[in-house]
C-alpha cells in the first residue's frame, strides 16, 4: 500500500532535503563561511531528524514488506518510475549514512583541508549524502543507477581537489574503475528489463524491483542468470571492492581528505554489498548459486591478502585502507552463502564496518593535522602526548579486530560460522575450507591492528616531537565521535538491534533462492 499524509513525504525528504541545504548554499558567498557550515550542519539534521521519524513510525513486524512506499511516474518512455520504500534491510543503513553525513560535517568544522573552499567542500559532501540516502531507498533499478552514479562525481573532486600529493592519480583511479564496473551494472539491469518474465511467460519489461524481485529469475536460463549476474558482479563487486577489484581503494583512501575516507568506508563501499543483497541475489538465484564458490573464493583470499597486505604497511591510513579489504571479505563470504543467517550477518558487518572504520579514519586524519605525517614509526608515544585520542584509536582498534563485546565481533564471528552450513546445493567441503582461511584472517586481524595500537600509542613520543605540543581531542571531534563510539558498544552488547531489523528480508531472500533453485 502507497503511503499517505507525511509519510508519502518522508522518504523523499530524506533523501533530497541535502540537496535543498545545496541549493540554499549556492546563493551563500563563499566568504560568509560560518552561514555556509550552519546550513551544511541544518540541512543534514534535517534528514536525520526524519530519519528518526522512520525509525519510530516502522512497522518492525512486517520487516520484511516495503513501508513508506511511494510511487510516482518518472520517465515513462523506458518504463522507469520514482519507485522508493523502506524495509528491514535498507532501514539501518539508511541510518548509518544520515548520521555519518552530519558527524562529517561537526568534523570538518575548523577541519577544511587545504586548499579550503568550505563551500564548494561541504555540497559536495551534501550532494554525497543524497545519493547514498537515494541509493538505499530506490526500488527501480534506474532510479537506483542514478542514485549509484550521484556519488561518483563529488568524491571524484574530494580526492582530486582535496586529497594528497598523488590526489589526480588516486582520484582518475577511482573514477575509472566504479565507471567500468557501473557501465557492466547498466547492462545487466537492461538485460533484466528485456528477459524477465511473469509466471504466465509474458514478458515483465520492467524495471520495478518489487516485481523483478518477485518473479526471481523466472523464464530466464541457469546459463543467461550466470552472465547476466556476472555482470552485476563485477559492478557491485568494483565497489566493494573485493580482490581482485580492489587496487583503487587503498591510493583513493590514501589520497582522500579525512571526510572523504570516512565516507569512502562508512557508506560507498556497502552500496556494492547492498546491491548484492538488494538486486543480484533475489534476482538472479540461479546466477547466485552458480557464481557463489567462486565469490567464497575471492572473500576469503581478500580477507588473508587485505590482513598480510595491512603488515607490510607503514602508513596509518593506508593500513587501515587495506583493513577495508580485509573486512568487507568477511561480508562477501557472509553473502555467497546464500543462506539467512549468512546473508544477516554480511549486513551486521555493512554497518559495524561503516562504524568501526569511519572512527578509524577519523582518528587518522587527526592525527595527520597534528604530527603532519601518518608514518607509524614516527607517531610512538600517542597515549602520553595526547591520551583521550590514543584511547579512542585503541578501543577503534579492539572493535575492528572482532573482540567480543564490540560491534565487529558480530560482523565476523557470525560469517565464519556461516560457511559451515551454506545453501543447499553449494559444495559443504568448498565452504567449511574458506571457513576455517576465514578464521585464520581474524588472528591476522588482531596482529596487524594491535601492532599498529602498539607502535603508535605505546611508549614514549618520539625524539623529534620533543618540546611540541600535541592537542588531545577538541570539542568537534568529540561531537562527532562520541555517536561512533556508543554505537560501537551499543551494538556489541545488543546485537538484535539490527538483527531484528534484517531477519525477515534476510529470510525472505534465502527462501526465495532455495525455492527457485530447488535447493
Amino acid at each position: 500500500m502507497d503511503a499517505t499524509g507525511f509519510d508519502a513525504w518522508a522518504l523523499s525528504l530524506a533523501v533530497f532535503l541535502p540537496v535543498i541545504g545545496v541549493l540554499v548554499m549556492m546563493v551563500v558567498p563563499s566568504a560568509r563561511e560560518a552561514e555556509l557550515k550552519l546550513i551544511a550542519l541544518l540541512s543534514s539534521l534535517a534528514a536525520l531528524a526524519v530519519g528518526v521519524y522512520l525509525l519510530f513510525s516502522f512497522d518492525y513486524g512486517n520487516a520484511g514488506t516495503l513501508q513508506f512506499v511511494v510511487e510516482k511516474g518518472w520517465i515513462n518512455a523506458i518504463h522507469s518510475q520514482y519507485i522508493v520504500g523502506l524495509d528491514g534491510l535498507s532501514m539501518p543503513l539508511l541510518i548509518l549514512s544520515m548520521v555519518i553525513v552530519p558527524l562529517c560535517i561537526i568534523y570538518s568544522w575548523d577541519h577544511i583541508p587545504e586548499p579550503g573552499n568550505a563551500k564548494a567542500f561541504l555540497i559536495l559532501i551534501l550532494i554525497l549524502g543524497s545519493g547514498m540516502n537515494g541509493t538505499f531507498v530506490a526500488q527501480d533499478l534506474i532510479l537506483f543507477f542514478v542514485f549509484f552514479e550521484v556519488v561518483l562525481l563529488p568524491m571524484y573532486f574530494m580526492i582530486g581537489v582535496w586529497g594528497g600529493e598523488n590526489r589526480r592519480y588516486a582520484s582518475l583511479k577511482f573514477f575509472l574503475f566504479t565507471l567500468f564496473g557501473s557501465a557492466l551494472m547498466i547492462v545487466s539491469f537492461v538485460a533484466l528489463f528485456f528477459l524477465s518474465r511473469d509466471g504466465s511467460g509474458a514478458l515483465l519489461e520492467t524495471f520495478d524491483m518489487r516485481e523483478l524481485s518477485r518473479v526471481a529469475g523466472v523464464g530466464i536460463t541457469a546459463g543467461t542468470q550466470a552472465l547476466v549476474f556476472a555482470g552485476l558482479f563485477m559492478g557491485f563487486g568494483i565497489k566493494v571492492p573485493m580482490f581482485p577489484f580492489h587496487t583503487w581503494l587503498p591510493d583513493a583512501h590514501t589520497e582522500a581528505p579525512t571526510v572523504g575516507s570516512v565516507i569512502l568506508a562508512a557508506i560507498l563501499l556497502k552500496l556494492g554489498t547492498y546491491g548484492f543483497v538488494r538486486i543480484a541475489l533475489p534476482f538472479l538465484p540461479e546466477g547466485a548459486k552458480s557464481w557463489a564458490p567462486w565469490i567464497g573464493l575471492l572473500a576469503v583470499i581478500g580477507i588473508i591478502y587485505g590482513a598480510l597486505a595491512c603488515l607490510a604497511q607503514t602508513d596509518m591510513k593506508r593500513l587501515i585502507a587495506f583493513s577495508s579489504v580485509a573486512h568487507m571479505g568477511f561480508v562477501m563470504l557472509g553473502i555467497s552463502t546464500l543462506t539467512e543467517f549468512g546473508i544477516n550477518a554480511a549486513v551486521f558487518g555493512m554497518v559495524a564496518h561503516g562504524i568501526i572504520t569511519g572512527m578509524l579514519f577519523f582518528v587518522a586524519g587527526s592525527v595527520k593535522e597534528r604530527y603532519h605525517t601518518l608514518e607509524i614509526s614516527r607517531l610512538g608515544g600517542l597515549l602520553k602526548s595526547a591520551p583521550r585520542m590514543g584511547w579512542i584509536l585503541g578501543i577503534s582498534a579492539m572493535a575492528s579486530l572482532g573482540l567480543p563485546g564490540l560491534a565487529g565481533f558480530w560482523g565476523e564471528f557470525p560469517a565464519i560460522l556461516s560457511a559451515y552450513n551454506p545453501g543447499a546445493g553449494l559444495p559443504e567441503e568448498t565452504f567449511r575450507t574458506y571457513m576455517v582461511i576465514a578464521a585464520v584472517g581474524t588472528v591476522l586481524a588482531a596482529g596487524y591492528l594491535l601492532w599498529l595500537f602498539q607502535r603508535s600509542a605505546f611508549g614514549e613520543p618520539s625524539a623529534e616531537w620533543d618540546g611540541h605540543v600535541i592537542a588531545d581531542v577538541n570539542r568537534f571531534e568529540w561531537v562527532a565521535w562520541t555517536p561512533l563510539l556508543v554505537a560501537m558498544v551499543l551494538f556489541g552488547i545488543f546485537p538484535n538491534l539490527i538483527y531484528g531489523m534484517v531477519d525477515d528480508v534476510s529470510h525472505g531472500i534465502a527462501e526465495s533462492i532455495a525455492a527457485a533453485t530447488g535447493g
